[in-house]
């Protein structure tokens, strides 16, 4: 044993991967819960997550500051209605230093690969610090962790700049240059106005035009940040406020997308106060019901696309040939930089490339045919390690952070029950136990806009099958995850080294 303990380095009750608001959300819970004998292993140099990532000018949230921040961490001094990425950041940062989560906390530790151990009944998790070993862990690492490029051919012989909205190159002056801005989701939507007043000329290449909502974002007074201060309940007060009106929308996503004719009279009234050319105005008029793909916010997209120096082409990018960049129709434009604003691998995380579970696969392999996890947090195969932010726990109208926490409750409950089972024993999901959920979550997702309202989106896999969205209320989700239902598991013994009904 003393020979495995080196090769194998420390030991610890729960390794948390991520240090975004799952990954610091469940070292807070574990905390709470008692539990101290924890770390998380962040492979960047601070915490963060994609707000610490995601720095592109112009950056900032699409739901509102005091519903997007933990319940437990009210923050009375958020300075906007809707903040921006420093704050953010600046929150998370207080959250770490609040709670006492500095010491555990490994920065500069990429995980490399995590291996679940049948005999000992534990993970070796290989960093690029160094090996641990951890009886749980908690893969809190995101969808909106790694950017994803397309390939594009002739990309190679480029040669100016080039970098990916999430990769923003600080250094680089875009004053007076040729830039094409590659695609129109929420980061792209962020950036045109913020940097279209400083470049020469820019080339929007769109595939798919998005549904525009005017942004409704003010400065938060003096007074409303003292009041939430001296008095907290008028900041709950406040989120639960936020949180009720979104909660009334579901039922128009999820149920009845023919409801969302109005909001879509919204969106075409906000395309015409700004875009007055005729033909502007038709490519930047979506052919979808709105909701399908993530509905954005934004006061200025629309007056900066209306720019001389801003050339919008309706299509995608097929080539670059030198500095010239080519549409799919044909038309071309030579530029200086190229900024992709294409999103990230969410269907296809490439932590599951660094899964290897119980049966010697990878938890890609293993999700080879679609994402699917028991209650977007276990997945079968894989004992003693859940996911936050997992299949199906995606948001079309608010917070990710309503999500996050019911997880959390799960995980606390989840750990209660190792300990009442008490010696070395792992829970392992039953198989019949995620198709059963899994089932019933695709099952309600069959009318919902995602599915039927006429688009393409990142919300699908390369199947087609949306395992992204949760196709129900947050208060539905909590009470879904409020605790563990033990015959949904067996549970693993190390003393007998077989599996045993729960």
């Amino acid at each position: 044993m003393a020979q495995q303990e080196r090769d194998e380095g420390e030991h610890v009750r729960v390794a948390v991967v991520g240090s975004g608001f799952g990954g610091l959300g469940a070292a807070v819970r574990l905390r709470r819960e008692g539990i101290t004998d924890f770390v998380v292993l962040e492979r960047a140099e601070s915490v963060g997550g994609t707000w610490r990532d995601n720095s592109y000018p112009g950056c900032a949230c699409d739901v509102p500051s005091h519903l997007y921040s933990f319940s437990f961490a009210p923050n009375p001094e958020w300075p906007r209605t809707f903040s921006g990425q420093p704050h953010i950041r600046a929150y998370l940062e207080s959250v770490a230093d609040t709670f006492g989560l500095r010491p555990h906390i490994r920065l500069k530790h990429e995980v490399l690969s995590m291996r679940w151990d049948s005999d000992e009944l534990w993970w070796v998790i290989e960093t690029s610090q160094g090996t641990l070993r951890a009886d749980v862990v908690v893969s809190a690492t995101g969808p909106l962790s790694d950017p994803k490029i397309p390939e594009i051919p002739g990309i190679e012989g480029f040669e100016g700049k080039v970098f990916h909205s999430a990769q923003w190159d600080h250094d680089y002056d875009l004053t007076g240059k040729r830039v094409a801005m590659v695609g129109t989701g929420a980061s792209a939507i962020q950036i045109v106005p913020a940097i279209q007043p400083q470049v020469a000329k820019m080339t929007l290449f769109q595939r798919t035009a998005p549904w525009v909502m005017p942004r409704m974002d003010r400065k938060i007074s003096g007074a409303e940040r003292w009041l939430h201060e001296k008095v907290p309940a008028t900041g709950a007060a406040r989120r639960g406020f936020l949180w009720g009106i979104r909660e009334l929308q579901v039922g128009a996503f999820t149920k009845h997308p023919d409801r969302l004719g109005l909001i879509e009279r919204i969106g075409r009234s906000n395309i015409a106060r700004s875009i007055k050319d005729p033909a502007l105005r038709a490519k930047l008029t979506p052919s979808y019901r709105i909701g399908c793909k993530r509905i954005l916010l934004s006061s200025t997209y629309y007056p900066a696309i209306a720019k001389p120096n801003v050339d919008v082409v309706a299509s995608g990018l097929k080539e670059i040939r030198g500095n010239v960049v080519v549409a799919a129709d044909g038309s071309e434009a030579e530029v200086d930089v190229i900024i992709f604003g294409t999103g990230f691998h969410v269907t296809d995380m490439p932590i599951a490339d660094r899964v290897t579970g119980a049966d010697g696969i990878t938890l890609a392999e293993a999700w080879k045919d679609g994402m699917e996890a028991l209650r977007g947090a276990t997945a079968a195969g894989f004992p003693n390690w859940m996911t936050v932010i997992g299949p199906n726990t995606g948001l079309g109208n608010s917070s990710m952070i309503l999500m996050i926490e019911s997880q959390l409750n799960y995980l606390a409950d989840y750990m209660r029950q190792l300990n009442v089972l008490g010696g070395r024993a792992a829970l392992a999901v039953r198989p019949s136990a995620v198709g059963a959920w899994n089932r019933r979550v695709q099952d309600r997702m069959k009318r919902t806009v995602w599915n039927t309202g006429g688009c393409t989106s990142w919300y699908l896999d390369a199947n087609g099958r949306n395992t992204t969205i949760w196709p129900g209320t947050t208060g539905e989700f909590r009470t879904a995850t409020r605790e563990v239902n033990l015959a949904e598991y067996e549970v693993v013994r190390a003393s007998v080294r077989e599996k045993e009904d729960a």
